[in-house]
C-alpha cells in the first residue's frame, strides 16, 4: 500500500492507523499547494479532488477520505482492536465520533489555514471548535481514549486535530481531560514514529 501524505496534515490520522495495526506501507509525500509529488508528477492525476489522504491498495484501488481510510486499515488488521467489530453497537459509536471529527472539528479548522480570511473569521471558528472541544473534554471524564480503555482510529484523527490546535495556540488549559488524553496519545510509540517520519519531531 501506498499513503500520499503532506506532512502534519489529516493524512497523519491514517499514517498513525497504518503504523498502529503494523502494515506494510509506502510513502509519497505532496505539496498540496503545488499539487505535486516530489518527484514532479501531478498528484490531481492521483487524487482528482486535490486533497490528502490518499490510499493506494496493492489491488490499484484508490481509497480517499480519512475516515473511510482508517476503518478500512482498522478492518485489515482486525486483531489489533482499532475498530470495534462490523455490525456492533460500538461500531456505530465509533462511526459517530469519526463523523464528530470530521464534520465539526475538521471542517471548522480549514477556514483558519486560509490566509485570505479575515482575522474576525478566523476567530468565530477558533471559538467554534473550542466549544467542540468542550464536549469531547466531558465525554473524555474517567476514559484513556474516546470509545474507552481501547486506543482506535478516532483516536489518531482527534490527536491530528490537537495537534493543530497546539500550533494555532489554542489555550485548552481549562480541559484536563483532553489534555491528559492529548498526553497518552502522544506517549504512544507508533504515534511517535508518525510524527518522526513525517519530520514533526526528532528522532529520540
Amino acid at each position: 500500500m501506498k499513503l500520499y501524505y503532506t506532512p502534519g496534515a489529516c493524512s497523519l490520522s491514517p499514517h498513525i492507523a497504518l503504523l498502529e495495526a503494523g502494515l506494510p506501507y509506502d510513502l509519497v509525500k505532496v505539496d498540496l499547494r503545488t499539487k505535486k509529488l516530489e518527484n514532479g508528477d501531478d498528484f490531481l492525476k492521483v487524487n482528482p479532488k486535490g486533497q490528502v489522504p490518499v490510499l493506494a491498495l496493492d489491488s490499484g484501488e484508490l481509497v480517499t477520505e480519512g475516515p473511510v481510510i482508517v476503518q478500512m486499515i482498522a478492518d485489515k488488521a482486525a486483531a489489533k482492536n482499532l475498530a470495534p467489530a462490523r455490525d456492533s453497537a460500538e461500531r456505530y459509536k465509533l462511526l459517530e465520533w469519526l463523523n464528530f471529527i470530521t464534520t465539526e472539528l475538521h471542517k471548522s479548522f480549514g477556514p483558519m489555514f486560509s490566509p485570505a480570511l479575515a482575522d474576525e473569521a478566523k476567530a468565530f471558528f477558533k471559538d467554534r471548535v473550542m466549544g467542540k472541544f468542550k464536549y469531547v473534554e466531558s465525554q473524555l471524564a474517567g476514559r484513556d481514549y474516546l470509545m474507552g480503555s481501547q486506543f482506535t482510529v478516532a483516536d489518531g484523527y482527534l490527536f491530528t486535530m490537537l495537534s493543530w490546535a497546539d500550533g494555532m495556540k489554542f489555550d485548552l488549559s481549562g480541559m484536563p481531560n483532553l489534555l491528559a488524553y492529548k498526553a497518552r496519545v502522544a506517549a504512544r510509540p507508533k504515534v511517535q514514529e508518525a510524527l518522526t517520519k513525517e519530520g514533526l519531531m526528532k528522532a529520540a
